[in-house]
């Protein structure tokens, strides 16, 4: 498998599914007359990061991730989304900037070493290392961590949400 199709599409697709949990999350929350805010700032632990930013680290891991595979920078985003319609645009943002990202570019960095900031440090690895065990690994943790933050606050959603349109053949 290619490093874009093992990068591209993920994102893609778990973003999508991101956005449909939005989706699922504002319907929730009409139903029951709740307050969207209230699921928005819901998080599973005081130590924990709340609903709003886990969705915006899983489009930074998306855009910054995919950036650097590509080997340009990634666009900043201002972390400042308040609504659902606010993340919801941004997943949007990042799912069209995810689909620009040179292919060709992205299957090259298999062997190039990446460099990313790591808290106050600077990590490096092999590009094939770093989309296997950290690009796509953290994506996929901040959309669980939202995931399961929504499911905790009652909304009806499960595994078939998350996952998305995953390509499949039922027969």
């Amino acid at each position: 498998m290619s490093m874009s199709n093992a990068s591209i599409p993920v994102f893609e697709i778990g973003l999508n599914a991101l956005s449909a949990l939005l989706d699922k999350a504002e319907t929730y929350a009409a139903a029951k007359s709740i307050d969207p805010t209230v699921l928005l700032s819901a998080r599973l632990f005081p130590d924990m990061f709340a609903f709003t930013r886990q969705v915006q680290f899983a489009c930074d891991q998306a855009k910054n991730g995919g950036a650097r595979l590509a080997g340009i920078d990634p666009p900043r985003y201002e972390d400042n989304e308040k609504t659902i319609a606010e993340l919801k645009a941004r997943i949007a943002k990042t799912v069209a900037f995810v689909k620009t990202l040179d292919a060709k570019k992205i299957d090259e960095s298999a062997d190039r070493e990446i460099t990313f900031p790591l808290g106050p440090n600077r990590g490096h690895m092999k590009g094939s290392d770093y989309l296997k065990h950290f690009a796509v690994p953290n994506f996929y943790f901040h959309v669980t961590t939202a995931y399961d933050i929504l499911r905790h606050c009652g909304v009806e959603i499960g595994k078939r949400d998350f996952l998305g349109a995953i390509p499949i053949r039922i027969t």
